[in-house]
């Protein structure tokens, strides 16, 4: 690599036609597999040249020579197989990264490992809150600390069916659209069934099932139901990308000159959401798809309709061409962790198609029948994966209202154990998730393995505080808050979890 940049090799990209490219690249099948894909898609087919040695196929585009790259560093050699299909052969892949400048290739490196400590994969299993395996690929087990925190996050679920005929995804496009993502399943008598990818049918279903008055919308209807996608296996990574998953879905039906306020209220929501934890958002405005589905002229209007919202909403956002939904255009929020990277979360879509498709109908003031809109509102997103990304952006350290364990109780001795268990039941009477270290080791054995849990609060009792009536705190960052009366500890412990405060104890 050092060679190549000290040679200051020109690099030239050239256009070049199928039958070129297939005899440049002739002994290379990947290369034509891909060719092929390429010239499917009806792309041009681009080349780069670095000097005269060296060919690639590559959209670009790239520096004008390698003497542009000032500081460059291999990062891993991993097995991949080709398109991520275990059936295919397994390649070798080099990673590596370059800078213009040696400053900001630290500062990327920095930012590697510090992400490689927050890696969810690594530290949920840790603390206990879920663990993958190979018997069910992208579907994780969920402990009971993992439970406590979907717990949490979840204020109320509604349930429908998880196993629907094809025809239901017929009638809303998403067989055409969607079946490579969906499990499909047929039974003895040849009918073909479907687990459940997602709850936008089964919401238009709910809806068609009785008359409704517009003095009824908008109408909300929820659903954290699991869902079930078919996803290659290459393609799983921990609980950011699986295949049995559940979201906090709301679909709601409104008149058109509804659609504003509601869009206004959702947003309002998702920064008060947001806002709890510590995280900044931005919006992508998702335009059409190539594989859209309706009437051009229908999301020409639906596209101004959420551009004119988001122009009046004081929220960054930025347009994702294409980006829609092939129902709809959608608002997705673009989510920024503690490192700065930048996650999709929720969605908010607005579509015309489905009621359209499904023959949505509410009687309006004049006792004419009209057609709803439908606004799909997820403002989690998977719940899987926001607890992924949760685990990443808290490094396991999560606030002390969305902790699996809020506090421990560690007595120094046996003979604290009896006021350590009324300790305990006091702060169970008031909801707190509590434990007692009892197990025959020091105090500071105990204290480590509390901190390394990531556990807020150490009650440390000894003959004097058991005397007193009082506890010793400490916290996990280290700090040491001295003897305070349990009842102040409990009012305190209380309030954030109430506010769901991203601090501790000062």
């Amino acid at each position: 690599m050092s060679k190549i940049i000290q040679k200051n090799l020109p690099i030239t990209r050239k256009e070049i036609t199928l039958d070129e490219a297939k005899v440049l690249f002739k002994d290379n099948p990947y290369k034509v597999e891909w060719l092929d894909s390429i010239s499917d898609r009806g792309e041009s087919i681009s080349i780069y040249w670095t000097g005269d040695q060296f060919v690639d196929l590559c959209a670009g585009p790239h520096l004008e020579s390698t003497g542009g790259i000032k500081a460059f560093k291999l990062l891993s050699i991993a097995g991949a197989y080709w398109h991520g299909d275990e059936k295919n052969k397994m390649l070798t892949r080099i990673y590596g990264t370059a800078f213009e400048n040696q400053k900001e290739l630290e500062k990327y490196i920095e930012f590697l490992q510090e992400a490689k400590k927050r890696d969810h994969r690594k530290i949920g299993p840790q603390l206990g809150i879920f663990f993958l395996d190979e018997t069910a690929p992208g579907m994780p087990y969920w402990l009971p600390k993992g439970t406590i925190i979907i717990n949490e996050l979840l204020n109320f679920w509604r349930i429908t069916p998880l196993l629907n005929k094809k025809k239901l995804y017929e009638i809303s496009g998403h067989w055409d659209h969607y079946k490579q993502h969906m499990f499909i399943s047929k039974t003895e008598d040849k009918q073909t069934y479907c687990l459940k990818p997602m709850n936008c049918p089964n919401a238009m279903t709910i809806f068609a099932q009785t008359k409704h008055s517009y003095r009824e919308l908008p109408l909300r209807l929820s659903d954290c139901d699991v869902l079930h996608r078919n996803e290659k296996s290459g393609e799983l990574l921990g609980l950011l990308r699986v295949q049995k998953f559940s979201q906090d879905d709301a679909h709601i039906f409104v008149k058109e000159d509804q659609i504003k306020s509601e869009y206004e209220n959702i947003l309002d929501i998702a920064k008060l959401f947001y806002s709890i934890f510590g995280i900044n958002f931005k919006i992508r405005l998702g335009t059409r798809p190539d594989d859209f589905m309706g009437d051009p002229k229908i999301w020409d209007k639906a596209e101004k309709d959420l551009k004119d919202i988001m122009d009046s909403s004081n929220i960054e956002y930025f347009v994702g061409e294409g980006e829609g939904a092939f129902y709809g255009p959608k608002l997705d929020i673009m989510m920024s962790d503690f490192l700065g990277r930048e996650w999709q979360t929720g969605t908010i879509q607005l579509d015309f198609q489905l009621p359209q498709r499904f023959d949505l109908k509410y009687t309006d003031s004049d006792g004419q029948e009209k057609m709803p809109v439908v606004i799909h509102r997820v403002i989690y997103g998977s719940l899987e994966r926001f607890v992924g990304i949760l685990i990443e952006h808290f490094a396991g350290a999560f606030p002390v209202w969305l902790s699996p364990l809020q506090a421990r109780i560690i007595p120094i001795t046996d003979k604290q154990l009896e006021y350590a268990k009324t300790v305990e039941a006091k702060l169970k009477e008031q909801g707190i998730r509590v434990d007692i270290d009892d197990k025959p080791e020091t105090m500071q054995n105990k204290i480590r393995n509390a901190a390394g849990e990531k556990i807020p609060y150490f009650l440390i009792l000894g003959g004097r505080e058991a005397e007193a009536g009082t506890i010793s705190l400490r916290q996990r960052d280290g700090q040491d808050l001295g003897t305070m009366a349990l009842d102040q500890f409990l009012s305190q412990i209380k309030e954030q979890i109430d506010t769901k405060s991203l601090n501790l104890i000062k």
